[in-house]
């Protein structure tokens, strides 16, 4: 009997020009974003073989030029578009859970975070 693991990229840190108000696009600040893909990899595990499972290096350079070369207003569609980036981009990912969050928004108040988080299944 086959089951699910789960890979998971943790706390990805980045320095980026996300925002609606344009002193975000113009200044940018931090982004961090979490990643957890489930997939079978009893084979990967078995055998040791990188190419049974996803690689999270890969899947860090694949968020790396989604955060870094674009700028979007909104962190959903950030989120979003990493994990369909990834579904498209890793077929053994079966499913997979994005977090994209922003340290310190700009809300008018305190707050540590905000954070959209998107799940997509194949």
């Amino acid at each position: 009997m086959e089951s699910l693991g789960t890979v998971r990229l943790k706390n990805a840190v980045f320095f980026a020009h996300h925002g609606v108000m344009q002193e975000e696009q113009r200044t940018g600040g931090r982004y961090e974003v979490d990643v957890s893909m489930d997939l079978r990899f009893e084979e990967a595990a078995q055998t040791d073989d990188l190419h049974k499972t996803v690689d999270y290096e890969r899947v860090y350079r694949l968020v790396q030029d989604l955060v870094m070369r674009n700028r979007f207003y909104l962190i959903e569609r950030l989120a979003f578009l990493i994990a369909r980036r990834i579904l498209g981009a890793f077929a053994v990912v079966e499913r997979v859970e994005v977090t994209v969050r922003k340290p310190n928004p700009p809300i008018g108040g305190t707050s540590d975070a905000v954070e959209a988080v998107y799940r997509a299944t194949k």
